[in-house]
């Protein structure tokens, strides 16, 4: 079975990091770009970030460029998003998706079922 299963969201105070995890089982990360998209309550899903098979490019929505890092060890099967000096609005849930082309839109086969994230104080 293919699955997606991210891990690590939880309560953090604005300005605190968290490290988002996103482990596959049943096939191999190696060829596939990976994304991360998050959406908040009320609102759209949004594209995070992205990085390619390689991890050779990444991508990063504005809202969090410079704040938030993208990564990947394919010899663990998995993708990490570091996420720091976090704000109340990246209160969301996340998601991981897997698929060929590493991009903030939406054209991602494989998805995972998300983990929240809050920022509160």
């Amino acid at each position: 079975q293919l699955q997606l299963v991210e891990s690590g969201g939880g309560l953090v105070q604005p300005g605190g990091s968290l490290r988002l995890s996103c482990a596959a089982s049943g096939f191999t990360l190696d060829y596939f770009a990976v994304g991360w998209f998050r959406q908040a309550p009320g609102k759209e899903r949004e594209g995070v970030s992205c990085i390619s098979s390689s991890g050779g490019r990444t991508n990063y929505a504005d809202s969090v460029k410079g704040r938030f890092s993208i990564s990947r060890d394919n010899a663990k099967n998995t993708v990490y998003l570091q996420m720091n000096s976090l704000k109340p609005e990246d209160t969301a849930i996340f998601y991981c998706a897997a698929g060929f082309l590493c991009g903030l839109g939406s054209s991602y086969d494989y998805w995972g079922q998300g983990t929240q994230v809050i920022v509160s104080s």
